[in-house]
């Protein structure tokens, strides 16, 4: 690979990349189009596929559509207008409520937190080491996610060299690229010590049991209790998740990694935080980016006026 290829490549997220190019694949070999499209084939390719993809694969293909193009020196077809109008029809005649991950309530967290305490003090007894690293390990990942609001990438990306913690105070990550960071500039990250859920205890303690000093922070565990040299896959936070909410007694199912960034945001919008805070504390750049992960409560102003009786 070329220096130049190499660059190119960085731009472009992993997922990303393997999306579009399963997006292209789709267009050219499972619908039969011929690139480079022409926009009535695109109009045609979203109408063959408006029932049966939902709307946002459809916006992830002309997505990857456009990506080609452009990359290829070719006008990009999704722009023309019967494709925008095709797409606002499929709108209309197929809406889809949109689906979104539970979030994670204050008191589920403390009870998964708890149950993972009494996992670690059993292994302990048991002098189970790999039980004990799991159990270290996930309570560092849930609360850490948590009171950051870090997506499932940006816990998987973390490396212990970009981390400062100090016990009894606060812990400082700096994460070099994430997805709400376009320019790739990196940005840090505080959160304060807690007197319980505290994030930077059990970050300390992970990183002591494991011994790690360089590296992922987050890794997997062989059954030998030996790390992965790797960071843990973004699509495996989900089942180590509901894993340790089914071992609390959760029921896991509408549980998801963006559960602890929207549990979060639901925390703190419900304990008055104010959305300019909230969006600078998270990461968002906009309001609707972040009203999409607060989980607002219809009832809270009438519990509030059953709390106060109206004067006369």
């Amino acid at each position: 690979m070329s220096e130049l290829d190499r660059y190119l490549q960085a731009a472009t997220r992993d997922n990303t990349r393997r999306s579009y190019r399963a997006a292209i694949e789709h267009f050219e070999v499972s619908w039969g189009g011929f690139l480079p499209a022409t926009s009535d084939s695109v109009a045609r390719y979203l109408a063959a596929y408006a029932g049966e993809l939902s709307i946002n694969t459809l916006k992830l293909r002309l997505s990857a559509l456009a990506q080609w193009h452009n990359s290829q020196g070719f006008a990009d077809p999704t722009k023309a207008p019967v494709v925008r109008q095709v797409f606002k029809g499929i709108r209309a005649l197929h809406p889809v409520q949109e689906k979104q991950a539970e979030p994670l309530q204050l008191q589920h967290l403390e009870q998964v937190v708890n149950c993972l305490a009494l996992e670690a003090r059993q292994a302990i007894v048991d002098e189970d080491t790999p039980a004990l690293l799991r159990a270290r390990r996930d309570t560092a990942l849930i609360l850490l996610g948590f009171w950051r609001g870090f997506r499932s990438d940006e816990l998987c990306r973390l490396h212990v060299e970009h981390v400062q913690a100090i016990a009894g105070s606060g812990i400082r990550v700096y994460v070099p690229r994430s997805k709400s960071d376009r320019e790739n500039l990196g940005r840090t990250y505080q959160t304060p010590s807690l007197q319980r859920l505290c994030p930077v205890q059990a970050y300390i303690e992970w990183i002591a049991s494991a011994a790690l000093v360089r590296g992922p922070v987050f890794r997997s565990i062989d059954r030998w209790g030996n790390l992965s040299e790797q960071g843990l896959h973004a699509n495996s936070v989900i089942p180590l998740l509901r894993q340790a909410l089914e071992r609390a007694g959760i029921a896991a199912e509408g549980y998801t990694s963006h559960s602890l960034r929207r549990g979060f945001a639901t925390w703190a919008h419900r304990s008055g935080w104010d959305l300019k805070s909230l969006m600078s504390y998270v990461g968002w750049k906009d309001v609707k980016s972040a009203m999409r992960y607060v989980e607002a409560s219809p009832f809270l102003g009438m519990a509030r006026l059953e709390e106060k009786p109206v004067e006369q």
